[in-house]
């Protein structure tokens, strides 16, 4: 048990030495809930994403010493709202992560990060139980990280579209982009002209504006694989 403690909070270390910003307040409090984790495994099971984006959040914010009104002021969100996201009853959308990855000064993909794989697979294999949902179906889309960490030239993300779902304006980024639909059907725009993609069609942008909608009754899933990684 003690070797599995060191192991996680290890792993803590070595995001904040990538990062450089974690405060120590953090750290203690990552700690303290890892300890919590590893001793209660031999009582049940426990999932890399037990404690979740929300209690993140929560950690993040008590470090800061900040009150859940005046984070949610931050995040433009009503503090119900943010306290049911801190107790797990609610899932924050990609857009309120985005902020509040803004206002802490960190990267989106600090809330994708696996600090549970095991030495040897740790940036070469991202298991699927290991994956952290992110998003809502009330932005209608949540994604996964499928790439081991975000430390390669490119990342690959499973991105799942609800039925209805669509980004009404358009987007441009200095990225190459290639997507592969594998479900449902999915429209893509691309500078001005949009395209019907059905699964096993897959598509190609380079800094191009563009936006999509899911017009379909089913959830459409892409595949997508973006250069520089963006997250």
């Amino acid at each position: 048990m003690q070797f599995l403690l060191w192991k996680r909070l290890n792993s803590v270390c070595a995001i904040l030495r990538k990062m450089n910003k974690l405060p120590l307040k953090f750290i203690l409090m990552k700690a303290g809930q890892m300890a919590v984790g590893v001793a209660t495994q031999g009582a049940r099971s426990v999932g890399p994403d037990t404690q979740g984006v929300g209690s993140e959040l929560r950690a993040l914010r008590k470090a800061r010493g900040l009150t859940i009104a005046e984070l949610a002021l931050a995040l433009g969100r009503s503090v119900g709202w943010l306290s049911q996201v801190e107790r797990g009853v609610n899932e924050p959308a990609i857009k309120d992560l985005r902020r509040a990855a803004e206002f802490f000064g960190l990267p989106i993909g600090f809330f994708f990060r696996n600090d549970d794989a095991p030495a040897d697979e740790r940036g070469i294999v991202m298991r699927a139980a290991s994956r952290r949902p992110l998003g809502n179906n009330e932005e209608g889309l949540v994604e996964e990280l499928l790439s081991p960490d975000l430390s390669g030239g490119y990342e690959v993300v499973r991105s799942v579209f609800a039925p209805g779902a669509s980004l009404s304006e358009r987007v441009t980024r200095q990225t190459e982009e290639l997507g592969y639909v594998i479900a449902g059907t999915f429209e893509m725009e691309i500078s001005g002209t949009w395209f019907h993609l059905e699964p096993g069609d897959s598509f190609r942008f380079k800094e191009e504006p563009y936006r999509w909608r899911n017009a379909g009754d089913v959830e459409a899933v892409v595949i997508w694989v973006i250069s520089p990684p963006v997250y």
